[in-house]
């Protein structure tokens, strides 16, 4: 690794604009933009996937990858990518950055506390929680209804046991007793604002119309009425600065900001992005899962937000999960399988017709596994290239940056070709069951939707309340296209169920609810957690 300090002069930012944190991170000050405002943007690539399995696709290594291979080629690139969260680091996944020689470094501090960002979000989520019990206790001057707060607490942690908890036993002075719950920080709305906010004086906007509750009228409470937009905007004054860091090749890489995809957003921040477009030719940024919920979300809402246009995508797909799609066990992935291969290519099908759909020029990445046939390699790269698609083997797990060089080559190619910007596939002003409908039929290949009366009830409400024009955060299962985690490949005659809806007001989308999505994961049964350790001299064992 370089020093920070260096990595940050190269592209161009200032020394007063650098805010180290130790040897090798900083934040960049926001005076960044102001100061840039007028040069023109680079262009923007989106790596997305198809619909992740257990066998992995690689997403967050090719976009390192890509990175690094922009710059082998003469092109000056720079990575965005969201901070991982401690709640899948020690459940499930493990750590998250890269891997092979394609990782963002130091990969130990950003799965772990890194900048601190993710505390601050769960600092000033949780002291909202505080303020709206404590204005309860004094008198509920709002008349706040106690069973209609939908303000749940957040912990950066996986936890089921806090899903459903009774807060304030113990007497009066202990608090109104009530029902009331856990989700995980990055499914806090306050995690999507800070990602979709443009500046300091937008974060306290977008507080500000979180609504957290309903009166015994039936009225909404927002954060405005509590008054407490200035605590927490004070909370993440430091945490809405980007955190500038590296890959293992010296490429700069902008980590900042981790809503889910599957329940939020999922794509790093606006502002780390824009500092990107302003430093370099080529920013590659990611955005979570399958392209039906991270790369649909991203051009839905983020790119509404931030006012940018990607310039082309990548859709990451690998053999071994592709015959996953097509019926194999986990456990028999390294046996070649081509008809099951074959099976299994709807699913990237679907996602390629997505794209298509957005009419933006992609690259399909085959992203390189040891255990991947030369049949099978070859056997996708025909079925790809028989869609008509530039296709691009991706080796940058084994060789950086040196490995992703046709992958960049390719993409140059078809955004040199490209003079579109995309298209949306729904009208801001539709109804919401019109915009739902829409992602359901055009991205997820269902029949149609069904809503649940609570649903329908809700989406009255919404209209009356004036929150019906703005976009969809739909809240799926990643593992398929329909809301069953069961249904792999490419399902056919289903019906997406929508059982709830959530205005998300700050944030600026409305949560639409699906299936038996969670918004507190829990651990597994061998969490990742028990395989990490630290010795004497620091070092930090099974992270990743």
């Amino acid at each position: 690794m370089k020093p920070i300090f260096e990595i940050a002069k190269e592209i161009g930012i200032l020394e007063d604009e650098i805010e180290l944190y130790g040897k090798y991170k900083a934040k960049i000050s926001l005076d960044l933009l102001n100061r840039l405002h007028n040069k023109k943007d680079g262009k923007l690539v989106l790596v997305t996937a198809i619909s992740p399995t257990p066998a992995g696709e690689g997403k967050s290594t090719v976009t390192v990858g890509l990175g690094q291979a922009f710059n082998k080629i003469g092109k000056k690139a720079i990575i965005a990518l969201r901070e991982p969260s401690l709640g899948p680091s020690m459940g499930i996944k493990g750590g998250a950055a890269g891997g092979g020689y394609s990782q963002v470094v130091p990969m130990e501090d950003i799965n772990l506390h890194f900048t601190g960002d993710i505390h601050a979000i769960t600092t000033a989520h949780n002291a909202l929680s505080a303020i709206i019990d404590n204005h309860i206790q004094q008198g509920n001057e709002l008349q706040i209804d106690p069973r209609r707060i939908i303000w749940k607490r957040v912990l950066d942690l996986n936890d089921r046991a806090l899903r459903q908890i009774v807060i304030g036993l113990g007497g009066p002075i202990q608090g109104m007793p009530r029902q009331d719950g856990f989700d995980i920080t990055v499914a806090s709305e306050v995690m999507a604002i800070l990602c979709l906010s443009s500046g300091l004086k937008d974060l306290k906007e977008r507080l500000s119309k979180i609504v957290v509750a309903y009166t015994f009228d039936k009225k909404p409470v927002t954060v405005a009425d509590l008054g407490a937009q200035g605590a927490m905007a004070l909370l993440l004054k430091d945490a809405i600065k980007p955190n500038l860091v590296q890959t293992l090749e010296n490429t700069p890489a902008f980590v900042h900001g981790g809503p889910f995809a599957n329940i939020a957003h999922g794509t790093n921040s606006i502002l780390a992005t824009k500092m990107a477009l302003k430093l370099a030719d080529y920013t590659i940024t990611e955005a979570g899962f399958g392209a039906d919920l991270g790369a649909e979300k991203f051009f839905h809402i983020a790119s509404r937000y931030g006012e940018y246009k990607p310039s082309a995508v990548v859709i990451v797909v690998t053999v071994r999960a592709l015959k996953m799609h097509g019926g194999v066990a986990k456990s028999d992935l390294k046996i070649e399988n081509v008809e099951a291969l074959k099976r299994g290519f709807e699913n990237l099908q679907k996602h390629m017709e997505t794209i298509q759909a957005f009419d933006l020029p992609y690259v399909v990445s085959i992203n390189q596994f040891p255990t991947d046939t030369e049949n099978e390699l070859q056997e996708l790269k025909k079925l790809v290239e028989g869609e008509g698609v530039l296709v691009a083997i991706s080796e940058v797990w084994a060789k950086g940056g040196e490995g992703g060089i046709e992958l960049a080559e390719k993409l140059i190619e078809v955004i040199e070709k490209n003079g579109k910007e995309h298209q949306e596939l729904y009208h801001i002003e539709d109804p919401i069951e019109v915009k739902i409908e829409s992602i359901a039929k055009k991205v997820y290949g269902a029949d149609g939707i069904e809503f649940t009366s609570s649903a329908r009830k809700q989406i009255e409400q919404f209209k009356e309340n004036g929150w019906d024009k703005l976009p969809i955060c739909m809240a799926k299962t990643q593992y398929s296209l329909s809301d069953d985690p069961s249904m792999l490949g490419r399902p056919t005659e289903f019906k997406i169920t929508i059982r709830e809806l959530k205005p998300s007001l700050g944030a600026g989308f409305i949560v639409a609810l699906t299936g038996d999505i969670m918004t507190m994961p829990g651990l597994p049964k061998k969490p990742a957690a028990l395989n990490m350790d630290i010795d004497e001299n620091g070092k930090i064992t099974g992270l990743f």
